[in-house]
């Protein structure tokens, strides 16, 4: 009886994550797959003057206004001597630390707009460009009813969240009739 209770647990249990997994996974435009790398690299289309084994690296990639982004500029040029990386999103331009990779930390401008942001790397003579390196977002979150009209649960939510308690009702009244008619034999 007790195995009984266990494996419909279980089954019930694995079919909730089963089916929820991709869909809040596609919905959320997550890599299922080689989603470990919590930075952003230029997709490949990094554009440099010369070489394309280049790459301009912030993290974190998604940052709120008036945050520190730590810039990484792997380059050959950039290991030794004076660099410096430049974004209309950064308070200012911001001299690197030489190493491979090149390092720096700049702070989001308090008034920058959302939206995404390249940044600009030159070192002793080179400039070496990531694309679309780091999306600043807006405010924090709102308090009160404006935090809930604005964003909630869209459609495929509801029908995830409504499958679940229908599969959870109909699983528990099975198992209750089954118990039901256990006790009559």
């Amino acid at each position: 009886m007790r195995t009984t209770r266990v494996l419909v647990a279980s089954a019930a249990v694995a079919a909730a994550v089963a089916f929820a997994s991709p869909a809040l996974a596609e919905e959320s435009g997550a890599e299922v797959e080689g989603s470990s790398q919590s930075s952003v690299e230029g997709s490949g289309q990094d554009s440099v003057e010369g070489s394309s084994h280049s790459r301009v690296i912030a993290v974190p990639s998604v940052i709120a206004r008036g945050g520190q982004l730590r810039i990484s500029v792997s380059d050959p040029k950039c290991a030794h001597g004076m660099g410096w990386v430049s974004s209309k999103a950064f308070e200012k331009t911001v001299r690197l630390r030489p190493g491979m990779p090149a390092t720096a930390t700049a702070t989001i401008k308090r008034d920058a707009r959302p939206g995404s942001y390249d940044i600009k790397a030159t070192c002793n003579g080179k400039t070496v460009f990531g694309p679309d390196a780091f999306t600043v977002i807006g405010g924090g979150a709102q308090g009160g009813l404006g935090g809930s009209t604005e964003d909630g649960a869209t459609g495929a939510d509801m029908a995830v969240g409504g499958g679940l308690v229908a599969a959870a009702a109909i699983g528990g009244g099975v198992f209750w009739m089954r118990r039901r008619a256990e006790n009559r034999a």
